[in-house]
């Protein structure tokens, strides 16, 4: 058995035991799931053991298995940190770098940096998703992720921040026609709201009165959804009043689509972090692509106080 091939094999079956099925694992390396299967089918005959006990739903790891496994990982955390050396000598990214992101967030703003990046360094392979969830950055196989709102605990991942999103409150004109325009925080009560909600947990409103204390506002939630887009659409349609960020409101509002209801001053914000396994040795391509977007982020949701149009003032 070649090292190359035995190399893909332990790579493959490394993987696959992590995943726990060799699709997911053929997923995470760009392979169909029959490579996947010949490549550890080939590692098992030139070690003479099987490593995997395998079902029609899912693998799981021989006692063999396990053991080779172990042994596995301590070899790729070794080449990996040989890799990191080698990167931090050289002046041009390369491999591939996976990016999980938020979906409208992603498209609006990860997005542009990401071409960017690839236009920078033409060695480097990038492959972003878009998704509102939150990705297990370990357990799925990503480089980094951009995360809005509330950071989870973890000793495993290492986080950077790169700006604060700013917000606003809107309704559309025939909306506010009807049912009136709040003037303060307590005259948001008994309005339809739009809420973002994810995994049965709504966001919550966060408004500053003019003592600058914070307060939640009582509104009538009717409608959650978890797609920001979903939201603008349905306040544009004069469902409610909705929170969304400036950077998304600004051309409903130019459009007189959405009217403000409460500027980005008195909404609390939401920080915005880089995330990535934390690792003592963190590969050039993931430098970089955390560096640029350090850079470019803030830019892209700028929001200027002095700007007389801006629409989140």
């Amino acid at each position: 058995m070649a090292v190359n091939d035995r190399l893909l094999g332990i790579v493959a079956f490394v993987q696959s035991a992590e995943a726990g099925g060799f699709a997911t694992a053929a997923e995470r390396l760009g392979v169909t799931r029959s490579a996947i299967g010949k490549r550890i089918a080939r590692l098992e005959q030139q070690l003479g053991v099987r490593l995997f006990h395998r079902s029609t739903r899912r693998q799981s790891l021989t006692d063999d298995g396990q053991a080779y496994y172990e042994r596995c990982v301590k070899a790729l955390a070794e080449l990996d940190a040989a890799e990191a050396a080698l990167d931090s000598g050289r002046r041009e990214p390369s491999g591939r770098l996976r990016v999980s992101a938020p979906v409208q967030f992603g498209r609006h703003c990860v997005a542009p940096v990401m071409l960017e990046l690839a236009r920078r360094h033409p060695r480097l392979e990038i492959d972003l998703s878009f998704n509102d969830r939150y990705v297990d950055l370990v357990e799925e196989g990503y480089d980094l992720s951009i995360r809005v709102g509330r950071l989870p605990d973890s000793a495993t991942l290492a986080a950077r921040r790169l700006t604060e999103e700013r917000l606003g409150i809107c309704a559309a004109p025939a909306y506010l026609a009807q049912r009136g325009l709040p003037r303060d925080i307590d005259g948001f009560a008994g309005h339809d709201a739009i809420l973002y909600g994810r995994n049965g947990q709504n966001v919550a409103w966060q408004l500053r009165d003019d003592d600058g204390r914070v307060r939640e506002p009582q509104v009538n939630a009717r409608l959650r959804f978890d797609d920001l887009q979903a939201i603008a659409d349905a306040a544009v349609a004069g469902a409610g009043l909705a929170m969304l960020p400036c950077w998304m409101l600004s051309r409903h509002i130019r459009a007189g689509e959405l009217q403000l209801v409460m500027h980005a001053d008195r909404v609390v914000g939401t920080r915005i972090h880089a995330l990535w396994p934390h690792t003592h040795y963190l590969p050039l391509r993931t430098r970089a692509a955390i560096d640029l977007l350090v850079e470019r982020i803030p830019d892209l949701v700028a929001w200027d106080r002095n700007d007389r149009n801006a629409v989140c003032r």
